[in-house]
């Protein structure tokens, strides 16, 4: 599955996508994130599945577009 990246969040990672396995859930992805993403810590971000920002523990279906995204505000 590819991952994509935006902001700080893809400076940290010195780049915009990442293919990973499917991890099932969002849970299990950011587990997999913080442990093997370490320039993570200390970020805030959050994850999106197929453009909803995930707000508790979601299913990523296979084909999902998922994305990390940095602290934003606005209104």
């Amino acid at each position: 599955m590819k991952v994509k990246a935006f902001g700080m969040v893809a400076e940290k990672l010195g780049k915009q996508e990442l293919v990973l396995e499917n991890p099932g859930n969002s849970d299990r992805l950011l587990e997999h994130l913080n442990e093997n993403y370490p320039d993570l810590k200390g970020i805030k971000f959050s994850l999106a599945v197929n453009k909803k920002l995930c707000t508790e523990p979601s299913i990523i279906p296979i084909g999902a577009e998922v994305a990390i995204l940095p602290p934003f505000s606005g209104g």
